[in-house]
């Protein structure tokens, strides 16, 4: 399985609740429970996160909008049924089989059948505190993110939610940090990027969460664990912070760019990261440097979902791109 990872006035503008202070707003249960409609250029919509298992790639996007390919990305289609038309921000799969989608409103989506059909498992119609990322231990145990230091925890599959409270920082600031990322690294150990340079780990399955000092203060969109066990986390204005001791100390890494970074994905040993403004980069583990592209159309690229024949497919706000 290959994961994706995917400025605050980009998205902010784009989705107005993928920012950092978005205000709650009262509900429209009659829009929000609406399914998803059918488009005839469904791969052209905004799309914010996507994941591949084996040749099958799943993206999620702007109103409720899911594709699916089953040739590793030469074709999309959308998916054929999907029981909300709010925006989804986050996507995961365990199998080809079982998955979870995550997005506005604190939409939590389950299929059992590759992405092709979604059954509706939480919806908090009271405010809209959306949620920005989604990671699963297996088919039962699992975890969600989202605005003001929302972490819910399931161990049925998604069914029923626990609130997890995460205590404040070490220096004593309140506890109400946006969680924009989560990932496992293969020791199992989980991640959160987060606003204000802050990266947090937890050893205990989400139950405690340490806050690792990176150094940075800007946020932090996206993350990463690679196979040999370094860490990458990308935001702001092109910073991109790595790890080699899971966290305990961590050093910039220069790009050159300025534009924010929005989504890493891994190859095999290659780590592709994108950033807006069409700005991507390459680098195989364990090399000195990266190797830094920018479209020609300068793209405001969202995210990126690792192909098969070691293939990239980019994720923007006008849809998806052609295979790099």
């Amino acid at each position: 399985m290959t994961r994706v990872i995917s400025t605050l006035s980009f998205l902010g503008l784009l989705c107005y609740c993928v920012v950092c202070h978005a205000q709650p707003t009262l509900a429209r249960p009659n829009v929000l429970v609406a399914q998803a409609q059918k488009w005839a250029e469904p791969t052209k919509f905004m799309m914010l996160d996507g994941i591949r298992v084996g040749s099958h790639i799943v993206v999620v996007g702007e109103h409720g909008v899911i594709l699916l390919s089953e040739d590793g990305g030469v074709s999309f289609r959308q998916a054929n049924s999907v029981p909300i038309d709010s925006t989804l921000t986050g996507v995961e799969f365990v199998d080809d089989k079982h998955g979870w989608a995550v997005g506005h409103w604190g939409v939590v989506l389950a299929t059992i059948d590759g992405g092709e059909s979604w059954k509706l498992l939480r919806l908090d119609v009271s405010t809209d505190q959306p949620l920005f990322s989604v990671h699963f231990k297996n088919n039962s145990v699992g975890w969600v993110c989202g605005l003001w230091s929302l972490l819910l925890k399931t161990e049925d599959g998604g069914t029923t939610w626990q609130k997890l409270t995460l205590q404040g920082p070490p220096d004593g600031d309140n506890a109400d940090r946006n969680l924009y990322k989560m990932w496992a690294d293969t020791r199992g150990t989980l991640f959160i990027a987060a606003e204000r340079g802050s990266v947090l780990r937890s050893t205990d399955e989400g139950n405690h969460w340490l806050y690792l000092d990176t150094g940075y203060k800007g946020s932090f969109w996206t993350g990463i664990a690679t196979p040999n066990g370094e860490l990458y986390v990308g935001g702001l204005r092109g910073n991109l912070y790595r790890s080699a001791d899971e966290g305990n100390s961590w050093a910039r890494v220069d790009l050159g760019i300025a534009s924010a970074i929005t989504g890493l994905a891994m190859s095999g040993m290659k780590l592709v990261g994108v950033g807006l403004d069409g700005w991507w980069f390459e680098r195989e583990v364990g090399n000195a440097s990266f190797h830094v592209h920018q479209l020609a159309d300068r793209s405001a690229l969202t995210g990126i979902v690792a192909a098969p024949s070691n293939r990239f497919i980019l994720i923007s706000k006008t849809g998806l791109q052609a295979p790099q």
